[in-house]
């Protein structure tokens, strides 16, 4: 019996196609791969531009000359706020466990933070840590719903500090940048961060029935419902705005110790007023652990203060290597966590 032509070629297409898509990844790992393809090519494009305005010959005369006592000190300042982001991630999750989840310890805090902190600079985003803990406080506590919703509740309320933070010292960072480009950034990063904060909280005190239509919808609703139970005592509402205040305090004071190590002339409250804004822009998951975000940020901003742009650099790159090292314990207590849970296994 004799087939006609297009069958046989059909016939022999999809023999053709079984035996080359057995080679083939699946969508998932293919959608992982353009992401982490895409933030890539994000990061080199704003390194490039970053490093496109400043001095290569200064940078080297800086680093030659580096002052590794400020270099340690700024990651003991990282260590501390990895510490401190534990301590108040803690106070969030009893809020947000229901009362059959067991205690939340604080020795688990600092691993799951430490952790989260080295994923921070390895995955393709500034939020893959974020993932990382809720996944471990799931695992071993047993509730994805508190765990998912009291880490998105940590890190709104992270945001929520730094952007007041920005909006309140604006008057101060006008003094400091006359350049009408970098106060237009400012207003929009303050002001724009501090309103999608306060939209997303307002959906714990009024809830829209066309929210509960879509599941995305509905679960921000019910976050912001549990964020308003976080601050609805007065304890724990003093003591996470005060832990964050720290933090952000502590992060000024880490670019501030930077730029000693590189003998830059940026006093502390110059530091504030420029470095905050450019923590608050890096938090855009744009790139692989918000690199080149942060250095065009930090460039940009210390070329509108009217200081050297290398100088911005440099900070900036010793910033990310101090968070990297700051979060290197992290993964050593991965490895050891997942060669013992290997060896338990059989």
């Amino acid at each position: 019996m004799k087939f006609p032509i297009s069958r046989v070629a059909g016939h022999r297409a999809s023999h053709a196609y079984d035996r080359y898509a057995r080679w083939l990844p699946d969508s998932k790992p293919m959608r992982n791969l353009l992401l982490f393809s895409l933030k890539a090519a994000v990061s080199f494009a704003l390194l490039y531009f970053a490093f496109a305005h400043v001095k290569f010959d200064l940078i080297g005369r800086q680093f030659n000359h580096l002052r590794y006592v400020w270099l340690a000190a700024a990651i003991l300042l990282v260590v501390a706020q990895i510490l401190l982001s534990s301590l108040r991630w803690q106070r969030i999750v009893r809020q947000c466990s229901g009362p059959g989840e067991p205690p939340f310890t604080t020795a688990n805090a600092f691993r799951y933070n430490f952790v989260a902190a080295f994923f921070n600079q390895t995955l393709p985003s500034t939020i893959g840590g974020d993932a990382v803990r809720a996944w471990l406080l799931a695992r071993d506590n047993g509730g994805w719903r508190s765990a998912t919703y009291s880490v998105l509740i940590d890190r709104l309320v992270g945001l929520l500090l730094l952007a007041v933070l920005v909006t309140v010292c604006l008057p101060w960072s006008f003094a400091l940048v006359s350049d009408p480009a970098g106060r237009l950034a400012l207003l929009v990063a303050g002001f724009g961060s501090l309103a999608a904060c306060l939209a997303f909280l307002a959906l714990g005190f009024v809830r829209w029935r066309v929210l509960d239509r879509l599941w995305v919808t509905r679960q921000i609703a019910t976050a912001a419902a549990y964020a308003r139970g976080v601050f609805a005592t007065s304890s724990g509402r003093t003591s996470i705005i005060a832990y964050s205040l720290v933090i952000h305090f502590l992060s000024v004071s880490t670019a501030w110790s930077l730029a000693k190590a590189v003998g830059a002339p940026l006093a502390w409250n110059q530091a504030l007023f420029l470095v905050l804004p450019v923590v608050l822009i890096a938090t855009v998951p744009l790139s692989i652990g918000g690199w080149g975000t942060r250095e065009t940020a930090m460039v940009l901003a210390f070329g509108y203060a009217g200081l050297s742009q290398s100088d911005g650099l440099a900070v900036s790159v010793l910033l990310g290597i101090a968070m990297f090292v700051g979060g290197l314990p992290g993964g050593i207590l991965w490895i050891v966590d997942h060669s013992k849970r290997r060896l338990a296994a059989p």
